[in-house]
């Protein structure tokens, strides 16, 4: 079969590896059908990692996938040749304290598909088969369309980010950075209950897409500077800011226009910042972090499934996997893509 591997920044290349093994018992072997370029997949493709995880071996790329039952092991009853099925790429160990408290996103001994936290890295889904732990597969209806299965691994992160800052009902709410998880969170908002949804980028592509996921005003701060000055009067105006640009100055910002009392979650990974402590104190804002997902998966899968939802807003390109370097360098331009995804049905 056909896989798409990062060997070092820049070396995309689409490669054969070996068939997947049959599956044993509790397994299935699913045909990957669609799988959407992740900003990690970004930057392992442009920087070979970020932080500190770097690239230390050659690696399969890709967790956001759905596709097709081909075979099952012994003792699979939920599930039968045929079915669609969302895959949801996080194996936590269900053994360590943080799993048996209920917070398995935080499992000390978490496996990630496509992911060089590990090594050996835990390879990816970017390939024309896998075969899996039937619990990792969620089931689809038939006339699912696969484009949107595959958008439930990023609307999970999105619905987490939400529930962590409790309820939205009737509050003014604040989105910083419309990149793919951005805008999915301005969609997580509203159905939330967000009375009135901000949306910030330095683009207008972006907060265009925003604006069709449910963002009453989009802001471009480079070309408007000044425009949340007004959000500021009063001690500030938001009830909720959700930070998923990771940039030092939308925080700096959010804290501005944040109320007193007000919460502002920390989705966008970044590295150190300054941070206007005094301000944050004197307001007695709540500030969270907001990691990955748990039985949110499960929840975005239903959604999508259902058509609760929906996305045909958020996905800009499907792309054969074959033209995978062409695909991830559309991906890396903001002002032409929002999630660009790899088509392996293409065979």
């Amino acid at each position: 079969m056909q896989t798409v591997v990062i060997h070092a920044p820049g070396d995309l290349r689409v490669e054969a590896h070996p068939e997947a093994h049959p599956p044993g018992p509790g397994e299935v072997t699913v045909a990957i059908s669609k799988g959407g370029i992740c900003g990690s997949d970004l930057h392992y493709f442009h920087n070979g990692g970020f932080g500190a995880v770097r690239l230390q071996e050659p690696m399969v790329l890709g967790h956001e996938v759905a596709g097709i039952v081909a075979e099952l092991g012994i003792g699979v009853s939920h599930l039968k040749v045929g079915d669609k099925v969302a895959v949801n790429p996080s194996m936590p160990c269900a053994a360590c304290q943080y799993c048996l408290s209920g917070q398995r996103n935080q499992c000390e001994d978490m496996r990630f598909f496509g992911s060089a936290m590990r090594f050996p890295h835990q390879q990816g889904l970017f390939r024309q088969n896998i075969t899996l732990p039937a619990q990792q597969l969620y089931p689809l209806q038939p006339e699912t369309d696969l484009t949107y299965a595959a958008c439930a691994e990023p609307l999970a992160v999105c619905l987490h980010a939400v529930r962590q800052a409790g309820s939205l009902v009737g509050g003014n709410v604040l989105v910083s950075g419309c990149g793919p998880i951005g805008c999915l969170t301005v969609l997580s908002a509203a159905r939330a209950g967000a009375q009135y949804i901000t949306a910030t980028d330095l683009s207008d592509a972006p907060l265009a897409i925003a604006a069709q996921l449910g963002a009453h005003r989009s802001v471009n701060l480079n070309s408007q500077p000044d425009a949340l000055a007004s959000l500021a009067h009063g001690k500030g105006s938001q009830d909720v800011i959700f930070e998923c640009s990771g940039s030092p100055k939308a925080l700096a910002s959010a804290l501005e226009i944040i109320k007193p009392g007000g919460t502002i979650i920390l989705v966008g990974l970044g590295g150190e910042i300054p941070f206007p402590l005094n301000l944050a104190v004197a307001k007695e804002v709540k500030m969270m972090g907001s990691f990955r997902f748990d039985e949110e998966f499960s929840q975005a899968a239903d959604l999508i499934d259902r058509k609760v939802v929906d996305l045909k807003p958020f996905v800009s390109s499907v792309i054969p996997f074959r033209e995978a370097r062409s695909a991830f360098e559309l991906a890396s331009m903001r002002e032409k893509s929002m999630k660009v995804q790899l088509d392996f049905d293409v065979r």
